[in-house]
C-alpha cells in the first residue's frame, strides 16, 4: 500500500501550527537575553539561563516521541501532545515578561528564568510530534516539500513575532521605554498576542488534519529501512536508550552536521542583541536600560524577522525545487556555508541598516537547517518508530547548544573581553564545519538519484 498524496492546502494545515510554535519561540529567541538583562543578568551570565532551552528539549522531546508513538485515541496520535504544548507554553509567554509581579515571592530574575523553562519544555511538547507527523502523513515523493512548507510556516510565524514588539511601537505607539527593572510594555504585549496566536493555530491543525492509525502504519512500512522494527509494541520508557543505539548509520552521520549548525544558532540568539547595541550602536557593555538599548533590542527583533522572512520565501518557493535538481546533500552544504559567511559578515557592517544583507544570507542557511536534516533522515526511518527517532534525532540538536551555553558565556568574558561579536563570528565559522560535514552523509531516500 502507498499513502494518499497530499494537496498543498492539505500538507499547509498539517504544519499550521507550527506558525504560532513558532512565533512564540520567535518572541523567545529575540526577546529573552534583553528581558534577563533587564532582570539583572550579567552578559557573560545569558548562556547560563539559556541552557534550560537544550536541556529541556533533550529531557522532554525523546520522551513526548517516544508516548506519541504508542498513543492512539479518538484525539489521534500526535494531535494531543500539540494542545498540551500549546496550553503550557501560552502561560509561559504570558508569564515570562511580567515575572517581576512575583518579586514579593521570589526574584524577577529567577521567575524570568522560570517561565523561560516552561516555555521550552512546552515548545519542545509540541514541537516534536509536529515533525514526526509529516514523516507518518507524507509519501516519499512529498517529504521534502513537507518539511519546506512546514519552515515556510515556521518562518512567517517568526517573522510575526520578532517584528511584533518593533511594529507595536513604531505603528500603534505602544511604548518601548521603561524605568530600570521592568519589561518595555511593547514586549508584554507582544508576548500576550502570541499566547493567543499559538492556541489559535494549533487548533487549525488539529481540526482539518487526520492522522493514519497505526494499524494503516504497519502496512506502508519499508522493509529496507535502516531501522530493524521489532514484531512486538514496546511500551517502557528505557526503550529509548535501545533506539539510541540501533540509530540508522545517516542518523549518526547527520548528528555531526547538526551539532555544528545548531552550535552556532545557539550563539547568534544569546548573543546578537549585546553583540548589535554594542558593536553596531556604540552602547558600553554595562548598558542594559537606556533608550538605546531598547531601540537596539527591538532592532534585533526586526533583524530576526529578516532571516526568518527569507527562510520562509526560500522554502517554500526555492528549497524543493533546488533539492531536487542538485540532491538534498549539496543544497544542505551550499546553504550552510552561505550562513556561514553571513554570520561573520556582520563584523563588518558599518550600521544597523546594513546588518540585514547577512540576515538575508542566515534566512537562508536557517531554511535548509529547518527542512533538510528532516527530510534526510526520515527516509531511513520506519514508521513505527519515527516519534522516538525524531526525538532522539533532537539530542543532536539540544547537546550542541548545551556546550554552547556552558563554554559561550566564559569564552565572550575571558577571551573576547565581553565583546560579543566575537561569539557570532564564532558562530559563522560553525556553520563552515557544518557545510563540509555534510559530505559525510549518506542520504537512503535521495529521490533525485531513483529518478
Amino acid at each position: 500500500m502507498e499513502k494518499r498524496k497530499l494537496s498543498f492546502w492539505e500538507i499547509w494545515n498539517m504544519s499550521f501550527g507550527f506558525l504560532g510554535i513558532q512565533m512564540g519561540f520567535a518572541l523567545q529567541n529575540a526577546n529573552a537575553s534583553r528581558i534577563l538583562q533587564i532582570f539583572g543578568a550579567d552578559v557573560h551570565e545569558l548562556s547560563w539561563f539559556w541552557i534550560i532551552a537544550p536541556l529541556m528539549g533533550l529531557i522532554v522531546q525523546p520522551i513526548i516521541g517516544h508516548y506519541s508513538d504508542k498513543t492512539w485515541g479518538r484525539f489521534g496520535r500526535r494531535k494531543p501532545f500539540f494542545l498540551v504544548g500549546a496550553v503550557l507554553a501560552s502561560v509561559g509567554l504570558i508569564l515570562m515578561p511580567q515575572a517581576n509581579i512575583f518579586i514579593s515571592v521570589l526574584p524577577a530574575l529567577w521567575v524570568g528564568a522560570g517561565m523561560l523553562m516552561i516555555m521550552d519544555a512546552s515548545f519542545n511538547i509540541a514541537m516534536e510530534p509536529f515533525r514526526a507527523l509529516v514523516g507518518d502523513n507524507l509519501r516519499t515523493d512529498q517529504r521534502t516539500a513537507g518539511f519546506s512548507i512546514q519552515t515556510s510556516l515556521i518562518g512567517f510565524g517568526a517573522v510575526i513575532g520578532s517584528a511584533l514588539p518593533y511594529i507595536l511601537t513604531k505603528y500603534f505607539g505602544v511604548p518601548n521605554s521603561t524605568v530600570p527593572g521592568s519589561v518595555p510594555l511593547n514586549l508584554t504585549m507582544s508576548f500576550i498576542i502570541g499566547a493567543a496566536v499559538l492556541i489559535g493555530s494549533i487548533l487549525v491543525t488539529l481540526f482539518t488534519t487526520k492522522e493514519y492509525s497505526p494499524e494503516e502504519l504497519a502496512k506502508f512500512e519499508d522493509p529496507q529501512n535502516d531501522v530493524i522494527s521489532d514484531s512486538e509494541e514496546k511500551s517502557k520508557i528505557t526503550d529509548i536508550f535501545t533506539d539510541f543505539a540501533k540509530m540508522p548509520t545517516t542518523m549518526r552521520q547527520l548528528s555531526w552536521v547538526q551539532f555544528f549548525s545548531w552550535f552556532g544558532l545557539f550563539g547568534m540568539w544569546v548573543f546578537t542583541t549585546p553583540a548589535i547595541a554594542h558593536h553596531i550602536y556604540g552602547l558600553p557593555l554595562s548598558d542594559t536600560s537606556s533608550q538605546q538599548y531598547q531601540d537596539a533590542g527591538d532592532w534585533v527583533g526586526i533583524l530576526f524577522g529578516v532571516y526568518n522572512l527569507v527562510s520562509a520565501i526560500v522554502a517554500l518557493f526555492f528549497l524543493p525545487y533546488i533539492a531536487k535538481k542538485i540532491g538534498r546533500k549539496a543544497t544542505h552544504s551550499l546553504s550552510l556555508v552561505i550562513g556561514g559567511i553571513g554570520l561573520i559578515s556582520i563584523y563588518f557592517m558599518p550600521d544597523e541598516n546594513w546588518v540585514v544583507l547577512p540576515m538575508i544570507l542566515i534566512g537562508i542557511a536557517w531554511a535548509s537547517i529547518l527542512a533538510m536534516p528532516y527530510a534526510i533522515l526520515a527516509g531511513s526511518i520506519t514508521p513505527k518508530k519515527m516519534g522516538v527517532y525524531m526525538g532522539i534525532f533532537n539530542f543532536f540538536v539540544v547537546i550542541p547548544q548545551i556546550v554552547n551555553a556552558l563554554i559561550g558565556g566564559p569564552i565572550v568574558k575571558y577571551l573576547y573581553n565581553g565583546d560579543a561579536i566575537y561569539a557570532l563570528v564564532t558562530s559563522g565559522v560553525s556553520f563552515l564545519i557544518a557545510a563540509a560535514l555534510v559530505s559525510k552523509v549518506k542520504d537512503v531516500d535521495d529521490f533525485t538519484q531513483k529518478s
